[in-house]
């Protein structure tokens, strides 16, 4: 899909508890015409903007881009440009209003929000965005960025999956991974469901630079398991294996 980008750019705080970081906000249209909102952090360590790597940061069910609000000024701070964005499949969460879900008048279901993920990537590269394209998924997301990096291979560069399943009826999940061959991390809450589901889809991935993450104090649903506000106890360990994988991709 290619998305007609009508970018809407203002700066507004946001609440990041523990950076205080200023997020850029923007918005663009996907392809079928709906206005999809987020939040532009731009990298740290005097890395130039265009060509740092940037993370494509998508949210889980009944969420908004608020769930970033402390880690992607994190991931900033590690050299890492990010984007998150509220998807048309979300709701009111984080004390923020998806603002794509309030601008269509109503939050659709999780294969919808494709659109708005192709939407991302097509205005990480119209915006001249250069350096490596990461995706990022958290729930359904963590299902949808799968199939999105198969239809792009050559353009994205690595995957990371939070929480993810076959959580999308005609679109199997685990037939998207077995395409891929870039380096992929997945990891889940603390419980034996969620990790089965994590380790079938990654045992589909031939790509021999694959990493399933299963916490030992402590993780909890989707991205949030690296929000200290959610995961008092395994947030920290959480985030070890994150930027474990992140500086093998840029080493």
């Amino acid at each position: 899909m290619r998305g007609t980008l009508a970018m809407v750019v203002g700066l507004i705080a946001v609440a990041a508890p523990t950076m205080g970081r200023a997020a850029e906000a923007l918005s663009f249209t996907a392809a079928d015409g709906v206005r999809v909102f987020a939040d532009y952090y731009s990298a740290d360590r005097g890395v130039d903007d265009k060509s740092a790597p940037l993370i494509l940061l998508f949210h889980q069910a009944g969420s908004n881009r608020g769930e970033y609000a402390t880690i992607a000024p994190a991931l900033a701070k590690l050299g890492f440009a990010a984007l998150a964005i509220d998807q048309r499949s979300g709701g009111n969460s984080w004390g923020r209003v998806n603002e794509t879900v309030q601008h269509l008048g109503h939050s659709g279901d999780f294969a919808a929000a494709s659109a708005d993920l192709e939407a991302a990537l097509q205005w990480a590269r119209s915006s001249g965005h250069v350096g490596r394209l990461i995706v990022w998924g958290s729930s359904y997301s963590a299902a949808l960025v799968f199939p999105l990096a198969a239809r792009h291979q050559g353009e994205v560069s690595a995957v990371l999956a939070f929480s993810p399943g076959e959580y999308l009826g005609g679109v199997t999940v685990r037939r998207a991974a077995a395409q891929l061959t870039v380096p992929i991390f997945v990891t889940s809450a603390k419980d034996d469901g969620e990790i089965a589901a994590a380790r079938t889809i990654l045992d589909a991935v031939p790509a021999s630079a694959k990493t399933q993450f299963v916490p030992r104090i402590g993780g909890v649903h989707g991205s949030a398991t690296l929000r200290s506000d959610r995961n008092s106890r395994g947030a920290e360990e959480n985030w070890d294996a994150v930027k474990t994988f992140l500086t093998n991709l840029t080493s």
